[in-house]
């Protein structure tokens, strides 16, 4: 059970996921999120030493958040190949509940948008990535002439940029391009052809 300072401190990264998702970081006041948590004040300044710490700290919590559901679908998902063509379109359809997230891809804090690359889940993403790559070399599902550490790192990066894309222009392109994308992946992975 957490402690009532973790269940504070908790509330409070709630509020401003939700807070700053919606209004962004200029809107938004430290005291508003205190607010919506039900708080003091000057609570937040408990365990954040500022707005932006705050802000930085609902960053990475949501993105988290998100990058967990594609983790979850790489471990659940035993099938060869098929998390290629699910990984992006998970995390896509979870953006809706990410607004924090769908934020920054959108853009729409451009002093921070850069560092949703070095959030420490997303090392794990690309960790996981490798490790499934490197178990599809082990069953011929993937080619064994590459280094799966570079190539996870570049999926990510395009699953990133997809989701960046989409979230700026619309999710019906989804339909149009997945089979594509997938096709690009299957042709750069797959071993070639035996006979």
């Amino acid at each position: 059970m957490a402690t009532k300072g973790a269940q504070t401190r908790d509330a409070i990264l709630r509020a401003a996921i939700d807070r700053f998702g919606r209004e962004g970081f200029r809107a938004t006041s430290v005291a508003d999120i205190a607010r919506d948590a039900d708080v003091g004040g000057t609570v937040p300044y408990a365990y954040f030493a500022n707005k932006e710490a705050l802000f930085l700290a609902a960053v990475d919590e949501d993105a988290a958040a998100l990058i967990g559901e594609g983790l979850t679908l790489l471990d659940a998902d035993p099938t060869p190949l098929a998390w290629r063509r699910n990984l992006g379109i998970t995390l896509f359809v979870a953006l809706e509940h990410h607004p924090l997230t769908r934020r920054l891809l959108a853009g729409l804090e451009p002093d921070v948008s850069a560092r949703v690359m070095e959030i420490p889940a997303l090392a794990e993403l690309r960790k996981a990535v490798a490790e499934r790559l490197a178990a599809e070399q082990l069953t011929g599902n993937v080619r064994t002439d590459i280094d799966v550490v570079p190539i996870a790192n570049g999926v990510v990066a395009l699953v990133l940029s997809l989701l960046t894309s989409l979230t700026l222009i619309g999710g019906d392109v989804v339909g149009v391009y997945a089979d594509d994308v997938i096709a690009v992946f299957d042709a750069a992975l797959s071993p070639p052809p035996r006979g």
